[in-house]
């Protein structure tokens, strides 16, 4: 397997960013007549953490998904980054032509 890095223009400062999972998220609960005090950790996948790129990338990543998707599979790296799986090398040059002709220079793969 090949792993590629998924990188956005940042909406502010225009530099690339990729989100990265630091911790689990910490999912707890809440009720009207009791207290619960359960807190499950979660590993965000792939996908989910490209949505958290909503308003820091200058494209909406619920459009991005479905280009990169054609090519590869959205996973989360062992240190939490945001990074595109492929079966085979070709696949990688095709998704950066692809993201190329949809988005321009917003959305980027790094090795």
């Amino acid at each position: 397997m090949i792993r590629f890095r998924l990188f956005g223009r940042c909406r502010i400062y225009h530099d690339p960013v990729t989100p990265v999972l630091r911790a689990p998220a910490h999912i707890g609960w809440e009720a009207w007549f009791r207290t619960i005090d359960l807190v499950t950790p979660k590993n965000l996948k792939g996908r989910e953490l490209l949505m958290r790129t909503r308003g820091w990338w200058t494209v909406e990543p619920s459009d991005v998904a479905p280009v990169v998707e054609k090519y590869g599979r959205l996973v989360v790296g062992e240190k939490g980054e945001l990074m595109v799986e492929f079966t085979h090398d070709n696949a990688a040059q095709d998704l950066s032509k692809a993201l190329s002709e949809h988005f321009g220079d917003q959305v980027l793969l790094s090795p």
